[in-house]
């Protein structure tokens, strides 16, 4: 039977419900996304054509709060992809204690093949399609695979003309000068590494382990640089256009120069850093891996081959189901996507609080308030995996799922039945 990309994220819900004891209403309720809107941009081409893109965006759950996540503009995107994200996306927000739900949006485009000025009439387009959706207290969008500030600054001024005011707080990951918030760009690598830091010991680590990077976009080459910054050593990254090995640690500033240049295989010298072939880097000799790209990098073909001590899950869903009980086997410790990269989230969280309440916060206390989520979410649920027996990942979804029945069991059973 064919499986969608959903379902195999449910696996990990039907888990998790195994460890509490729970109103059948609960998995009822988080079992299916709330809604699902498509819809198809038509918007006018350089060339005076008009072309049209498929679009979506799904709110999954509200029970805690406005609906939350980011969008993306992928040539790859589908409904189920988008789905899965927001079921996601309800479960990182439940994991550190926000007063969100869980959303996600996308666009079927290829973003490199658009001018600038398609790609802003784009993105003016699915605000206009989605500003019945979207709002500062109902469902609030961010950057995501292929969106940035520029594209957050056009959609939130998009919304404030619809609704005739400004109301930054209608989505995150703004530039700096339309209310976003200092700290954002490297919030999903920080909230990371204060977690891999946090739990060290318990980890076996300490600095002067070796690191290897896969993928080096946003938060790739963040996590990177803060790792060398306290004395781990990065020994091998990957990009969409190949990978380099250098078992004696690689100059983090040399190769952040020359990623802004091309792709990281420029790096390549022959002697200390080799081209290596990208699908092997899973399987390179290091202590700590940390997979910053896509969906799926470590699967049942490959989970074998990872040396690796610890992983920690940049990237959303990089290991499958079927990987995550060869790597528990190994006792190789995963620290699962919804806790590890949830800087990113908890950082569009502060964003929108400021845009609240008109106060803007220093760059320090955005570092101690991630800090201090990050390392109370993160004991929370080492302790909990450690009591219960359980992977860290199956923890943080116990952890989640707790938050979210007691939210929902709180509404009462009426917002099942209402009209």
């Amino acid at each position: 039977m064919h499986h969608s990309m959903l379902d195999q994220a449910l696996t990990r819900l039907e888990d998790a419900a195994q460890h509490l004891h729970l109103d059948s209403d609960v998995l009822e309720k988080l079992k299916y996304p709330r809604e699902t809107t498509k819809t198809r941009l038509l918007i006018r081409m350089d060339d005076g054509s008009r072309k049209s893109f498929m679009a979506w965006r799904c709110r999954y759950d509200d029970t805690r709060g406005p609906t939350k996540g980011g969008i993306r503009f992928h040539p790859d995107s589908t409904m189920d992809e988008v789905e899965t994200l927001a079921f996601w996306m309800t479960f990182k927000c439940a994991v550190m204690n926000l007063p969100y739900g869980g959303g996600k949006g996308a666009v079927q485009v290829d973003p490199h093949t658009l001018s600038k000025a398609e790609l802003e009439r784009l993105s003016r387009a699915y605000m206009q399609a989605f500003s019945q959706i979207i709002g500062p207290d109902r469902d609030i969008p961010a950057p995501d695979v292929y969106t940035n500030s520029m594209i957050m600054g056009w959609m939130a001024d998009e919304y404030a003309s619809i609704v005739g005011r400004v109301s930054p707080a209608v989505i995150t990951g703004k530039p700096i000068a339309l209310g976003g918030s200092l700290g954002r760009d490297d919030a999903t690598a920080r909230g990371g590494f204060y977690l891999v830091r946090h739990l060290e010991q318990e980890l076996g680590l300490k600095p002067g382990a070796t690191v290897a990077i896969q993928g080096f976009g946003n938060a790739g080459s963040f996590m990177a640089r803060l790792m060398a910054g306290v004395g781990y050593k990065i020994v091998a990254v990957s990009d969409s256009r190949g990978a380099i090995h250098a078992p004696d640690g690689l100059d983090v500033a040399a190769l952040v120069a020359a990623k802004a240049k091309g792709p990281v295989t420029a790096m390549a010298n022959g002697s200390t850093i080799h081209a290596i072939d990208p699908d092997t880097i899973v399987g390179v000799e290091c202590d700590v891996l940390v997979p910053a790209a896509l969906e799926d990098l470590i699967h049942e073909g490959n989970a074998d081959t990872v040396k690796a001590s610890v992983v920690v899950e940049l990237a959303n869903g990089p290991i499958t189901p079927e990987a995550d009980a060869i790597l528990a086997s190994k006792g190789v410790v995963v620290l699962p996507d919804i806790l590890a990269n949830a800087g990113g989230v908890t950082v569009s969280y502060f964003e929108w609080v400021q845009n609240r309440q008109g106060y803007y916060w220093t760059l320090d206390e955005i570092h101690t308030r991630l800090k201090a989520i990050m390392e109370t979410e993160g004991r929370a649920i080492w302790v909990l995996a450690k009591d219960r027996g359980i992977t860290v990942r199956q923890a943080a979804y116990v952890h989640a799922l707790g938050r979210l029945a007691e939210a929902i069991e709180a509404h009462g059973t009426q917002q099942f039945f209402a009209s």
